[in-house]
């Protein structure tokens, strides 16, 4: 398949450079190819001291702020575009300090040359941006931009290019500085024309299509934006954009007065997290007056793999979800011999219960690279709990089940260690 890139640059590029007498210090970091390789994470910290820098002149000058945010915004492509960015760690950090910083750029009281000057060093480093770094800016260049008539400029200036290139259904066709058309024709209030723009494109792609749902929220059809929002699922790409879509008509559903359709068709699939545990506790916060007990058992049947939902329910106090999740085929037993061990004294039957599925687990092949002293700690850990409820002869006859049964390949040291603790074992004192 042919692609065909337009750089609006090789049009249409007027260049405006505007002066700053603030003295950033930012700028000397972020030079031209400033960053190695492998510079990741020193390019993360120097956005974060960029960021900071910038937060603090907003306090005393928000228009020198704004001025700021352009500057850093200029820099980022030119001086991260030789750093590996397969981690997707820079990207992430790139992303979450432009949306940091985008309200400084909009509320910051510019004049109409000032903010147009602005807007022309923006586009420029659109066009120039290797990555799309950039792609939270276009995606509000509308509300950046402010002004109803450099509103209409910037709209103007793409929709005929974005028209051309969609409407060749042989080729894919790609605009830099697509987002920045539709994002001109939501806030100018041409909704008309942003709907049959967007019509023209062959496959529904919802980072733009976005923008046409939200038309429809602002002329009151909520109900028909759920619907057009769940029209753009991706057929020849599932999954792709599914949690964002649900994220927005969940938002709707609640906003408008239906939490628990919301919840049932919505919610389930729309919380997010980097754990577990934090999707967990994001649902909750959406939806407070709902049983927790529930709400957790809900997902992990709709999303499976139920022995890693061990820590948010152990985290969450709900220790016999925790049980039948450290029992399930997925558990880590290096996280199960860590419960144990903060459990032990205050909850003593779940920390044998548990240190005594981390055991079986070690023994099955389960972990990655476990070492023998994992099995040492569970050991220790069962027996100690045991004590303290009176079992200790079940845990016992328990270790001896699982020093005669068969284990995994290269396991075998793991079960010489457990016959190694049996043999060590006082009936006053465990010294294992």
């Amino acid at each position: 398949m042919k692609i065909a890139t337009f750089n609006v640059n090789n049009v249409n590029k007027r260049a405006s450079p505007m002066a700053s007498d603030r003295k950033w210090q930012f700028k000397t970091k972020f030079r031209t190819n400033a960053y190695g390789w492998r510079a990741s994470n020193l390019a993360i910290s120097r956005l974060k001291e960029a960021a900071a820098e910038i937060r603090s002149a907003a306090k005393s000058d928000p228009v020198a702020a704004g001025d700021g945010v352009v500057s850093l915004m200029e820099r980022i492509w030119p001086a991260f575009q030789g750093i590996d960015t397969s981690s997707g760690a820079l990207g992430g950090a790139v992303f979450r300090t432009i949306t940091e910083l985008i309200p400084i750029l909009t509320a910051a009281p510019a004049d109409h040359a000032t903010r147009s000057k602005w807007l022309e060093r923006l586009f420029e480093a659109v066009q120039n941006d290797g990555v799309e770094y950039l792609a939270p800016l276009e995606d509000r260049w509308g509300e950046i931009a402010q002004y109803p008539d450099l509103i209409e400029e910037y709209a103007n200036r793409m929709i005929e290019m974005v028209r051309r290139a969609w409407a060749d259904h042989q080729t894919f066709q790609h605009v830099i500085g697509t987002s920045i058309c539709l994002s001109c024709l939501l806030e100018g209030g041409r909704y008309d024309e942003l709907q049959e723009l967007l019509a023209t494109r062959r496959m529904k792609f919802w980072p733009w299509h976005r923008f046409g749902a939200e038309a429809l929220v602002r002329q009151g059809l909520w109900e028909a934006a759920i619907a057009y929002a769940e029209a753009a699922h991706s057929v020849t790409n599932p999954g792709f954009s599914e949690t964002s879509i649900d994220q927005f008509c969940e938002k709707l559903s609640i906003d408008h007065g239906s939490p628990d359709e919301a919840y049932r068709r919505y919610g389930l699939r729309a919380a997010s997290g980097t754990t577990n545990l934090s999707v967990y506790r994001s649902l909750v916060r959406k939806y407070p007056d709902r049983d927790h007990r529930r709400m957790l058992l809900d997902l992990i049947a709709s999303r499976g793999e139920k022995g890693k939902w061990f820590a948010a329910a152990k985290d969450s106090g709900f220790l016999d979800i925790a049980v039948e999740c450290a029992a399930a085929h997925g558990a880590d037993p290096s996280t199960l011999v860590r419960a144990a061990r903060d459990f032990c004294g205050k909850e003593p039957k779940f920390t044998a219960t548990v240190a005594l599925l981390a055991l079986s687990s070690l023994l099955d092949g389960g972990g990655y690279d476990p070492s023998v002293s994992e099995v040492d700690d569970a050991v220790r850990h069962l027996l100690a709990a045991s004590r303290q409820i009176g079992s200790v002869e079940w845990a016992l006859q328990e270790l001896c089940k699982l020093r005669e049964r068969r284990c995994a390949p290269g396991r075998e040291s793991f079960q010489n260690a457990i016959q190694a603790a049996l043999s060590r074992w006082h009936p006053v004192e465990p010294s294992v």
